[in-house]
């Protein structure tokens, strides 16, 4: 099932949203951590009167989301005059799996604009296509194209965490990107800390603060993302990354910022 045939199979009720979560959207034993915040993100949106931008988003993985029926409820915590924060949450059997925050907000004249500038990047020789093979690689794998553009490959053993990948999500050709869209497509490239392992070892997200640079992603396709992503810090396990990702055109899409663990 491609992405936006998992999002059309949302249900949704007078207080909570359903989905079934498919095998082929495992990241390990839990549904891959971008489609949680999407599905989170599509409840958030049906409580919205207009299409509000989307700012920030602040993400807490709190336990694994098992493949099968999910249930997604979400609520406004407060609307002022021009920003809406909406609190969305992942459940099973009473059980909060994932809670998402979102920070819708109108555009505010103001006299402070400053953009990113895309950096040059030389492209490897060889870059790494990172494909999807069974029993090795998470299964949620195949709904992406992933490339290694330059630096830090996963279990190589290297000093530094430092890389540039190239992105798209699998979907109708004629598709353009939407915010759900994006979210999926942010949490995509594996924990760069794997670069400075020798050998596979299990890794996961505990959260994810999202910032999104733009009001619309509507006019860009959903290949040829690129993430410039960095681990800023790591130690005891835990370590700190960022990437800020530019849309297929050029332009600065969002600042992702995630904590996760890595179990060696």
């Amino acid at each position: 099932m491609d992405f936006d045939e998992l999002m059309q199979q949302m249900q949704p009720g007078p207080d909570t949203w359903t989905a079934i979560i498919p095998e082929d959207w495992l990241q390990g034993r839990s549904a891959y951590g971008g489609l949680q915040v999407s599905l989170a993100l599509k409840a958030m949106r049906a409580l919205l009167p207009t299409e509000v931008p989307l700012r920030t988003l602040q993400v807490t993985f709190l336990a694994p989301v098992p493949p099968g029926p999910v249930e997604i409820t979400a609520h406004v915590l407060r609307a002022g005059k021009s920003a809406t924060h909406v609190e969305a949450r992942l459940q099973m059997a009473g059980q909060t799996l994932c809670l998402v925050i979102g920070v819708f907000g109108l555009s505010r004249a103001s006299s402070v604009n400053i953009l990113p500038v895309q950096p040059a990047v030389t492209v490897d020789e060889k870059p790494l296509q990172l494909r999807y093979v069974e029993g090795i690689t998470p299964v949620f794998l195949q709904h992406f194209d992933m490339r290694w553009l330059s630096g830090s490959r996963p279990f190589q053993g290297a000093s530094t965490a430092r890389a540039v990948i190239e992105v798209g999500l699998h979907s109708a050709a004629d598709r353009k990107a939407s915010d759900l869209h994006l979210t999926a497509i942010a949490d995509a490239i594996p924990p760069l800390a794997l670069a400075m392992l020798h050998k596979p070892a299990p890794a996961s997200s505990m959260t994810w603060m999202l910032e999104l640079l733009s009001d619309r992603y509507d006019h860009q396709p959903l290949n040829g993302w690129r993430f410039d992503a960095e681990v800023l810090a790591a130690g005891q396990g835990y370590t700190s990354q960022t990437v800020m990702i530019w849309a297929p055109d050029g332009s600065p899409a969002a600042l992702s910022r995630q904590s996760m663990v890595v179990f060696a």
